[in-house]
């Protein structure tokens, strides 16, 4: 029964996860990044394309707004939020250029951009990733088996051992909801 393979895919794919050191030791890094940035009243800003835009939206909301109680926002957002400007500057620019242009307008130093790609080669992410280097913020890609053309431009890479792109999507946003959850305890200890 294809349902079954299905959640059999996903728990596999989580368990190789749970017993990778390196990854594990990865996102403990991202989470400490994270919260220097916010605890220096820096923000965290996201770009991803079509599900991976989703996953940016929603883990911006979840650090924005509240994750598991009640504390201060955190200053957080998705970068495609805007569909004025996004269809504007794919129109007269270039689709490739809608993040970059914005990283470079709003981007900081000591600000963090993750970029999510689950092939790790959306060119769109890759110069927004660049120009977050240029403007001297931290780079985190989200990616699948390999990490593509993003590992040369990510400070800190989450690579998902897979090139099955719902499955990759799914630990992402695991991963995603794991930070959400570290960084709000660390800053807003209860």
């Amino acid at each position: 029964m294809r349902i079954k393979e299905v959640i059999q895919e996903s728990i596999s794919l989580k368990t190789q996860l749970l017993e990778d050191k390196v990854l594990l030791e990865e996102i403990q890094k991202v989470k400490a990044v994270m919260v220097k940035a916010f605890m220096e009243g820096k923000k965290v800003l996201w770009c991803g394309n079509g599900g991976s835009a989703a996953d940016s939206q929603h883990l911006a909301a979840e650090l924005s707004g509240r994750f598991y109680y009640d504390r201060p926002p955190l200053k957080s957002e998705a970068l495609h939020v805007n569909t004025s400007y996004l269809t504007a500057v794919a129109n007269d620019y270039s689709f490739d250029v809608i993040y970059s242009r914005m990283v470079k307008a709003m981007g900081e130093k000591g600000d963090v951009l993750v970029g999510i790609s689950t092939s790790g080669n959306s060119n769109n992410i890759l110069l927004a990733l660049n120009q977050a280097k240029e403007n001297g913020m931290i780079t985190i890609g989200f990616t699948g088996e390999g990490g593509g053309k993003m590992k040369e431009v990510s400070d800190y890479l989450l690579a998902i051992p897979s090139k099955d792109t719902p499955r990759i999507q799914e630990c992402h946003i695991m991963i995603g909801h794991i930070l959400c959850e570290l960084v709000e305890a660390e800053i807003f200890p209860r």
